[in-house]
């Protein structure tokens, strides 16, 4: 049976506020130090003045502080411990977005893969309430300063 191998990915960096329903995203083609670091500037501009927000974060090689990374002062990074995803809520959003818009798709070109990652960040951001109701916690919050 004849398959085709060839593939391309694309990457979605996403992170939400369940207590005010917002979440802020990039598509890229790579995860590295670089990207991190857009997307942390990224999430900095959706932060209201006077607030510092928390994001939470797992082990991955380009989430450590130090060194590239750089962290906007009206962010802290909050690291957990190894292999436990369940603390993350964010899971939860990928999660509904495979299940939702991504999974069991063949794309014709990367640029419909990011089309279809945009896409599906949109109509989750759209959607009013969506979002804390995917990624509420009692212990998560935005936190003020």
């Amino acid at each position: 049976m004849t398959r085709d191998q060839r593939h391309d990915n694309a990457y979605i960096f996403g992170a939400v506020c369940p207590s005010r329903d917002v979440g802020a995203a990039l598509v890229l083609p790579e995860v590295n130090i670089d990207a991190m670091n857009l997307y942390l500037a990224e999430i900095a501009k959706t932060v209201p003045c006077g607030i510092h927000a928390v994001v939470i974060i797992d082990g991955a090689g380009w989430h450590k502080e130090g060194g590239d990374l750089l962290v906007p002062t009206n962010l802290s990074l909050l690291k957990l411990p190894p292999y436990s995803p369940e603390l993350n809520a964010q899971e939860n959003i990928w999660q509904f977005l495979r299940q939702n818009f991504l999974a069991g798709r063949i794309f014709d070109s990367y640029d419909d893969i990011v089309d279809a990652c945009c896409n599906a960040w949109k109509a989750l951001v759209a959607e009013a309430r969506r979002i804390t109701s995917i990624a509420s916690r009692d212990w998560l919050k935005c936190v003020s300063s």
